[in-house]
């Protein structure tokens, strides 16, 4: 599904080039479950823009669903976002003047879908993730864990083949971060190709893979050992 070849990107100044990202080659095949990890300032969350088709590379080549991404024309890049990827945020990016309800319709009316097809595929979301009672409020009028449900609500409810999380958890506390993580679990078993940003170890066992991002290029590429029984302490 996504295939990056030696992708670099990069900022020029007069007589230096400062890399944000170095050479990266990557697969990821539909279905998967990837974490990317590595410290701050490691180039996680650009490499997550460049595959979401929000950013483009310096250099190299991106395949997405065998298409030459890195060759398309900014629209072109963009209509394939829209109908094919989702994007969960950290700071959830909700709109404050729409409700609920509006906030998780705005992707389809984007799409072009047709109202009563819309009103279907909203309900069914607000259902699925037991917000029914919360879709005339506003995102001021929610905690921040329901925020982030509605997030991931808004970022699924086109059926993007990928969905794109960047620290999905990250202001929100366990319980709440847990329920998030879950639901990724659940949409990853019905097919759904996902891709977190996280720096929780925790978050990553939820995933199939970890790649380690350090200083712009992959340090590590492995499969997730299954979880040791939790002692409580």
């Amino acid at each position: 599904m996504i295939q990056l070849n030696n992708i670099d990107k990069y900022y020029s100044s007069k007589f230096t080039r400062t890399f944000v990202l170095k050479g990266i080659k990557l697969e990821i095949k539909s279905g998967e479950f990837v974490t990317i990890m590595g410290p701050s300032g490691a180039g996680k969350s650009t490499l997550l823009n460049i595959i979401g088709l929000l950013d483009q590379p310096s250099a190299g080549e991106y395949l997405f669903m065998e298409e030459p991404v890195h060759h398309f024309k900014e629209r072109k890049r963009s209509e394939l976002h829209k109908h094919h990827i989702g994007f969960v945020f950290q700071a959830y990016h909700l709109i404050d003047e729409l409700t609920v309800y509006e906030n998780i319709e705005t992707p389809l009316l984007y799409k072009g879908i047709k109202g009563k097809q819309r009103k279907a595929m909203v309900a069914e979301i607000l259902d699925r993730f037991n917000i029914v009672a919360k879709k005339d409020l506003f995102p001021e009028q929610l905690s921040g864990g329901q925020q982030q449900l509605v997030g991931v609500a808004r970022a699924i409810v086109g059926q993007p083949k990928l969905l794109l999380a960047d620290e999905p958890t990250g202001n929100l506390h366990s319980k709440q971060g847990q329920v998030i993580m879950e639901l990724f679990k659940e949409l990853n078993a019905e097919g759904m190709t996902i891709i977190q940003v996280t720096h929780s170890d925790e978050n990553a066992q939820y995933g199939s893979r970890i790649v380690q991002l350090v200083d712009g290029m992959i340090r590590s590429d492995q499969a997730v050992l299954p979880a040791h029984p939790k002692h409580e302490g």
